[in-house]
């Protein structure tokens, strides 16, 4: 039937673009030079934003490494969220000279919400205009000292919405966590740094971003309530017309989860909000990127493109076909045959990718080559199991939930 054909070609076109895209990306990234900042005064103002719930383990690594910032810590202000926290997280942060605002509220749930009623704190207050821009960090971070003073260069140069470099402090710790720790560094590494080079916008991950006092008065305060709000606040940004930069020298380090219940959870939310966001804001990417010729569109188009929704479609539309008999059941498991073929060169390119991965960023992978070796056997796995999760995502009623921190 004509319609299967169709599906067929768009999930063979889409996905063929995406993965030369992707191996454009990893080649320009390795012989090109990566993007660097001017020096720049250290003289603008910046708010650190922080929503933590029942995170008194590990906040003060945060508020340390904020702390001991090469940046002026005159001009960094610290506000932390206590979002419905029954621990001495609010308590902690006090201690420690920052400013804390308090959230109960068990009906809205969310980091979306709770940047929500921060902000919204801060501009009924009148201190949010103080501030030339926000940090976004989440409870778990640490960051490297000169963190601060390398996005405020690329700040002053003209980005009114930046990300970083996104590491990890337990990459060695399983192949949970080794596969998500490795998925970020390469989208680091490979895609935000090629597309810095390309002079295409940047895609901000869910910590680690700041945006301009312009950028917040224009969404008055935060205003992105989704499951991947980051993920909702980058398309948002796009089809207003902002380039999203990237500073690779501005390092944050985070903890992934180490457990394969967690890490699903974790990534069926995700996946969740990855449909969000393409149900509301998809079609306007694709009008933008046609009426725009916006390369920036095509990329995130490709990004949040839904194959498995597509696959589904496809799978239960060729078995009603085989029952009313338009198609034959040979026709339908060749099709298949040649799924699993995918499937099999997809897991080598995975291990290619996860091998290039540690290859080019060895001296900010803290692990011994044994472990190395490894999780790259261990990255196709991590990556594969995002098949049942997305099909999953489909028909669940996913819910952010907190992650427990060891710090």
């Amino acid at each position: 039937m004509a319609l299967l054909t169709v599906i067929d070609v768009l999930m063979m076109v889409v996905g063929g673009v995406g993965i030369i895209y992707q191996a454009i990306c990893v080649i320009m990234s390795l012989f090109s030079k990566p993007v660097h900042f001017p020096d720049a005064p250290m003289d603008k103002r910046y708010a650190v934003l922080i929503s933590a719930r029942n995170e008194e383990n590990v906040i003060g690594n945060l508020i340390d490494s904020l702390h001991n910032q090469t940046y002026p810590s005159k001009l960094i202000d610290i506000w932390l969220v206590a979002d419905n926290c029954t621990d001495r997280t609010a308590e902690v942060v006090r201690e420690m000279g920052c400013h804390v605002v308090e959230r109960h509220d068990t009906e809205l749930i969310g980091k979306g919400y709770a940047l929500s009623y921060l902000l919204s704190t801060m501009i009924d207050s009148g201190v949010a205009d103080d501030y030339d821009a926000y940090f976004v960090f989440d409870a778990d971070n640490r960051l490297d000292r000169h963190y601060v003073e390398e996005m405020n260069k690329a700040f002053q140069s003209g980005f009114r919405i930046l990300t970083s470099y996104r590491n990890s402090v337990n990459l060695a710790d399983n192949w949970v966590s080794s596969g998500s720790a490795l998925w970020f560094i390469r989208e680091s590494r490979f895609l935000n740094n090629s597309r810095m080079i390309l002079g295409s916008s940047c895609h901000v991950g869910g910590t680690g971003f700041m945006f301009s006092r312009e950028v917040m008065r224009r969404n008055r305060g935060w205003k992105f309530h989704l499951l991947t709000e980051d993920l909702e606040f980058t398309m948002d940004s796009i089809l207003h017309g902002d380039r999203i930069g990237y500073c690779g020298t501005a390092m944050l380090y985070d903890e992934q989860p180490v457990t394969f219940q967690q890490s699903w959870r974790q990534r069926l939310r995700w996946s969740k909000g990855f449909l969000q966001v393409f149900r509301y804001y998809g079609m306007a990417l694709i009008k933008r990127a046609v009426r725009e010729r916006d390369f920036s569109s095509v990329d995130f188009t490709l990004l949040l493109c839904p194959f498995t929704v597509l696959g589904v479609i496809r799978i239960v539309l060729g078995l009603l076909f085989v029952a009313f008999g338009f198609v034959t059941w040979q026709s339908q498991l060749s099709a298949i045959a040649g799924w699993a073929f995918d499937i099999v060169l997809a897991v080598v390119t995975m291990m290619a990718l996860a091998a290039l991965t540690i290859v080019a960023e060895r001296d900010h992978i803290g692990a011994t080559n044994k472990e190395l070796f490894a999780y790259v056997l261990s990255f196709p796995i991590y990556m594969l199991s995002y098949m049942p999760i997305s099909f999953q995502a489909i028909f669940s009623k996913a819910q952010w939930k907190p992650i427990v921190h060891k710090g």
